[in-house]
């Protein structure tokens, strides 16, 4: 251990008496200092520029700034490592190199210093100095304890743990490099090789099993990803550890068979049992079963929500099956077929193998064409071709074997996915039950660019598979030309409630949708609501009576009117003690024509569920500036009022602004002149209701009514998705959908002004750096003088 140390401290030496490292230490913290102000100065800016504007306000309260602004494309800590290719090759294309072009290496070769203990001794000096890069980045972390308040000191320590292993990794490379030739300028385009290879050898092979398995395992990119975001497995340490471990033990051998003379082939058993030994014992422990997780962010980033562990829990070591159905011929196949495997496996199930290692996948293959699937565009690159021969064209491309995949004949053996679109999908199958888990277009879910369900649309999922009884059923009534859930023309509901391509829609969060015409069929009273939207005709006396009765037998309803119907809602509403007031209201502006309101959400409204824009808009009532809150766009609204008679509690959960808004009598005439308030003529200025919530107790149920003035607002064209959402898990009585609300960020105010951080910047990027090679060059002509 002595002579191991004393040559690492002799490395050391040779290290800072070369203007290499100094060079490379000076470059490094300069990059640093660039990108860290980079981004803090325009953030200091931008609050300072806020806060003279709205003193006190925060303007980051919902952004945790320290991994937006570290760790994001740009941000420091990503800058470094794409960079850091270009940094350890030129440190290390001589450490050993030097000792063959000195002459030194037959010494070492007859002195009784132990191979190991040069190559160690040599290694050990390279971490330290990779330790003086980690500081480097340590000064910025630190730094950033006075710029951002309680900055998450879990995820900066987690990628700066990422960081060290990488460069450790980087350096055992470049020690192997310089003990194969003597050219220091080979030694680092050769290092800068290897580090290529492997940064893309998890793309290459990946269609055959084993080869896929083991070039996964070799992938250098993707390892420290985990780490960057948050997130520590034993398996990637395990990796770092066993790249470093191969890479020294081929540097071993190197020297070994230069100093010995062996056969040719015990050389080579050498290097393949260096190989055999890092990926036998790196497989292994790369399996779920065997992989441990630590995620020391401060809100648990990289880890399922509790509500999403509970129904993991709930599963128990009951089997629990994935099959992912991938079409050859859909638009999304790429995702599904064999070589996207491991990227399957890892952004959309490694979170879930975390807490349940037994989930068992399987993978159907087929192809099948419709023109109605993409609006004939395959036909029109296929023309008069079959399905059969558009797969094997694409198979070709793809060098694909065309018996991988099913034909249509059969899989109508198998499962009907016609109502799925033929889409890239996948069932969840648990003790017999099953539930489609769809993906929703390339770029629409997180991780961005790929296809996947978010973890909010899988816990729905799991959810009803746990517990069937919990699904809700949502009955549209028809027969009075409502608002349909089936069309997808400007004025319905499809997008909103029944389109499987998106995954804000309610029947990717857990709902079921139907139609009930009242004229012939009673109300169920196994439904979770009833919705009445925006009904063209009048009901007749036995329509109302029916949904008087389901009404006061605890019934749930969303009922949506619009202006100039109110007649054709209010006797119904009557009971309820509500009223559609007459007339329409108006915000004329600038910008808009004036039926298009802009009503503001109230704390009844916002405090329910948990949609994250609608966490946001309660905060926002809580913090200085309350009336700075995001606005529904409704369309043509009558105003609502109601009164206390019944048992109802009442809450607006929309209100007009008071200052611009007021109710036109009348016929609305948009399209002369200006809209102007006569009050002369009926018009009534003041804050109206447009939505109230209405609520009660009934025996052990509590009943949930929503009525709104306008029946736009979620249409097709408008989508207020975080609104609807948020209305039906009221109406479901939390049930679904699923959401998985996280803490708010406690980094999320900047603590220093943008003539500071322009101080600052000066001195972190010429200032200290000018220190730093004063130092050096002091340092370094003392040396050559003596």
């Amino acid at each position: 251990m002595r002579m191991l140390i004393q040559i690492a401290k002799a490395e050391l030496r040779n290290l800072f008496y070369s203007p290499v490292a100094w060079f490379l230490a000076i470059a490094f913290l300069v990059q640093c200092a660039l990108f860290y102000m980079k981004g803090m100065v325009p953030m200091a800016k931008g609050n300072d520029v806020m806060n003279e504007m709205y003193p006190g306000m925060n303007v980051y309260e919902d952004f945790p700034l320290t991994g937006s602004f570290f760790l994001q494309p740009g941000g420091m800590f990503q800058v470094a490592l794409q960079n850091l290719y270009l940094f350890i090759p030129l440190l290390t294309m001589g450490m050993i190199s030097r000792e063959v072009n000195n002459g030194t290496i037959k010494l070492l070769f007859s002195s009784p210093v132990k191979l190991r203990q040069l190559v160690l001794g040599k290694y050990l000096a390279l971490m330290v100095y990779n330790l003086l890069l980690v500081g480097i980045i340590g000064i910025f972390m630190v730094t950033a304890f006075f710029h951002i308040k309680s900055p998450d000191y879990g995820l900066l320590l987690s990628a700066a743990l990422g960081f060290y292993l990488l460069i450790c990794a980087y350096g055992a490379i470049g020690l192997f490099m310089s003990s194969l030739t003597t050219y220091q300028i080979l030694s680092a385009i050769g290092t800068f090789i290897v580090i290529f290879i492997l940064s893309r050898i998890g793309t290459l092979w990946q269609e055959t099993p084993f080869v896929r398995d083991l070039t996964y395992f070799l992938y250098l990119s993707g390892r420290t990803g985990r780490m960057l975001n948050g997130l520590i497995a034993s398996k990637d340490i395990i990796y770092f550890l066993m790249v470093i471990g191969m890479f020294l033990g081929f540097t071993l051998v190197r020297l070994r068979n230069a100093r010995e003379k062996k056969p040719w082939y015990i050389k080579a058993m050498r290097n393949v049992l260096v190989i055999a030994v890092t990926v036998l014992t790196g497989y292994i422990c790369s399996f779920p079963q065997t992989t441990l997780y630590f995620d020391p962010t401060d809100r648990e980033n990289n880890t399922l929500h509790i509500n999403t562990r509970q129904l993991v829990k709930e599963i128990g070591n009951d089997d629990l099956e994935v099959t992912l159905y991938t079409n050859l011929l859909g638009n999304e196949m790429s995702y599904g077929l064999p070589g996207a495997r491991n990227a399957y496996l890892t952004n959309m199930w490694e979170r879930f193998l975390r807490f349940k290692p037994n989930i068992r996948f399987k993978y159907v293959y087929y192809y099948y064409y419709d023109p109605s699937l993409d609006m004939g565009q395959k036909a029109t690159l296929f023309p008069g071709k079959s399905n059969e021969e558009m797969a094997r064209d694409i198979a070709k491309l793809y060098r694909l074997d065309l018996k991988l995949f099913k034909s249509p004949e059969e899989m109508k053996k198998i499962i009907d996915l016609g109502p799925e679109g033929h889409r890239l999908i996948m069932q969840l199958k648990y003790k017999g039950r099953t539930e489609f888990l769809r993906t929703y277009g390339t770029g629409t879910a997180f991780p961005a660019g790929d296809p996947w369900p978010i973890e909010m649309n899988t816990a729905a999922a799991l959810k009803r598979l746990v517990h069937p009884e919990s699904i809700p059923r949502i009955l549209y009534s028809t027969g009075h030309y409502e608002r349909s859930i089936f069309k997808d023309g400007e004025r319905e509901y499809w997008y909103t409630t029944l389109n499987k391509t998106r995954n804000e829609t309610l029947i990717n969060n857990g709902f079921e949708f139907d139609t009930i015409s009242l004229a012939t069929r009673n109300i169920p009273e196994n439904i979770t609501a009833l919705v009445l939207a925006d009904p063209r005709s009048a009901l007749t006396e036995n329509e109302q009576k029916k949904i008087s009765d389901y009404i006061s037998k605890g019934g749930n309803m969303i009922i949506m009117g619009e202006p100039g119907k109110q007649e054709i809602l209010n006797p119904l509403l009557s009971q309820l003690g509500v009223q559609l007031m007459d007339g329409t209201v108006v915000e004329p502006s600038f910008h808009e024509m004036p039926q298009m309101v802009k009503a503001l959400y109230t704390p009844a409204i916002a405090n329910v569920g948990y949609e994250p824009l609608m966490q946001m808009i309660s905060r926002k009532f809580n913090s200085k500036y309350p009336y700075d809150t995001i606005k529904l766009t409704m369309p043509g609204v009558a105003a609502i009022a109601f009164t206390n008679k019944n048992d109802f509690e009442k809450k607006a959960s929309l209100l007009t602004n008071k200052n611009s808004t007021w109710i036109r009598k009348g016929e609305l005439v948009t399209d002369s002149a200006a809209i102007l308030f006569q009050p002369e003529n009926g018009d009534t200025r003041g804050s109206f209701p447009t939505g109230v919530q209405l609520s009660r107790q009934v025996g052990k149920k509590e009943q949930h009514i929503m009525i709104m003035g306008d029946a736009d607002y979620i249409s097709n064209y408008r989508l207020a998705d975080y609104f609807n959402n948020t209305v039906h898990y009221w109406i479901s009585n939390g049930a679904y959908p699923v959401y998985l609300p996280w803490r708010n960020p406690t980094d999320n105010k900047v603590m220093v002004t943008g003539r500071t951080m322009i101080r600052l910047s000066f001195v972190y990027t010429w200032v200290l750096p000018a220190i730093i090679l004063v130092l050096a060059a002091v340092l370094l002509i003392r040396r050559k003088r003596k």
